[in-house]
């Protein structure tokens, strides 16, 4: 494969590894801001519920993640986060290593 395609596959790394990132952060803010009664008419708090939602609602649907009326799927959904990071990101840095 030619320097192209390693170097595609190492910014592909790199972009996903970033951009998850920056997606458990805004899980970890509207985790906290769940902890207080947040004005739903204020555009940061509507940005972090429609962002996250989507996923939070998708693994409290599969998973039965209440427990004494606490909320774990943020929890679940940064466990997820790290396992890609740890998994496919590593994978596509070690795949563009192993063509280059």
């Amino acid at each position: 494969m030619s320097i192209l395609g390693v170097n595609f596959l190492t910014a592909v790394a790199y972009v996903l590894s970033k951009a998850l990132s920056i997606y458990m952060w805004i899980i970890i803010a509207r985790a906290l801001i769940s902890w207080v009664t947040p004005d739903p008419y204020n555009p940061i708090v509507r940005f972090l519920v429609s962002v996250t939602e989507p996923v939070l609602y998708f693994i409290r649907r599969k998973l039965p993640v209440y427990l004494g009326g606490m909320d774990f799927s943020p929890v679940i959904a940064i466990l997820v986060i790290y396992f890609l990071q740890i998994f496919l990101v590593r994978s596509l840095m070690e795949l563009a290593l192993r063509i280059g």
